[in-house]
């Protein structure tokens, strides 16, 4: 007798075997604690950047919100329930959008682009909410100074660089800028390849995460100067995201904007997530 997809289970490939566990759909035996878990250390540099450039890398339907400034954030994450206590860590960049659909429309930040140094989140997060996913090696961040370093790098080069001090002189004098006034969340497109169709799309939809997340609390903060490199590579340094990268990497850095050093513990499982249309 074959199987049949069961309702309300979220299924991922192989599907041959039943139901898949992940960060939305935990064995019933495992207690997850939204509130307590996962830690969170977060280190973030914004730059003021060129609006006409910026725009080219929005969807249909998109529109930069206020100033053109792209946020880079990594979010280092451990003593995850649904990875058994175990950790990775995400790098995002964004900026301020606005999307208009023929029924719905929100304004937050759009979610260009995600590298994370572990497949399973990567999987997890492309099929299932639609985040822009890609994978790179993320050690540690570096502590020299007052200054939290951060890099991402692929096979041994080094594509991303962010340094944010988090001195009390430094914190006096710059700040993060906000990314909007006003936020529904964050903006994604999810976007599937037509097999044997190539050029066309099977899916292709605007995702949200709303911005409310009663589970995380912030346990302190620090802003300060912050620094940013995205290194221009070769088609052989990156074969399959240097389209990615030098995309970025063309950004002019008309003015840094300051970052932060974010403590935090607990989030959202992301159920939350629904498509605009």
């Amino acid at each position: 007798m074959t199987y049949i997809f069961e309702k309300d289970r979220i299924y991922r490939m192989p599907t041959h075997f039943g139901p898949a566990p992940g960060p939305r759909q935990l064995p019933d035996e495992i207690a997850a604690d939204p509130h307590a878990h996962p830690k969170r250390l977060t280190v973030s540099a914004s730059f003021l950047t060129d609006a006409e450039k910026l725009e080219r890398h929005l969807p249909a339907g998109f529109s930069l919100v206020g100033e053109p400034v792209v946020t880079i954030d990594f979010h280092y994450l451990t003593q995850i329930d649904w990875l058994a206590g175990r950790g990775y860590t995400m790098v995002h960049v964004s900026w301020p959008a606005r999307f208009e659909g023929k029924e719905d429309a929100a304004t937050g930040k759009f979610l260009a682009a995600v590298w994370e140094n572990l497949a399973d989140p990567i999987i997890t997060g492309r099929d299932e909410i639609g985040h822009p996913k890609l994978y790179a090696e993320v050690p540690p961040p570096r502590c020299f100074g007052a200054e939290h370093i951060c890099e991402a790098s692929w096979m041994g080069f080094r594509f991303l660089e962010i340094g944010v001090s988090s001195d009390e002189d430094a914190a006096s004098e710059v700040a993060p800028s906000p990314q909007s006034a006003r936020s529904d969340g964050t903006l994604m497109l999810k976007y599937t390849p037509r097999t044997g169709d190539w050029g066309q799309a099977e899916l292709c939809q605007v995702t949200l995460t709303p911005l409310h997340d009663p589970y995380v609390k912030v346990e302190r903060r620090h802003a300060g100067r912050a620094r940013l490199r995205f290194n221009a590579c070769t088609w052989s340094d990156l074969p399959t995201m240097a389209h990615v990268v030098n995309a970025l990497a063309a950004l002019p850095i008309v003015e840094m904007r300051g970052g932060a050093v974010v403590h935090a513990h607990g989030g959202k499982p992301y159920r939350d997530q629904r498509v605009l249309r």
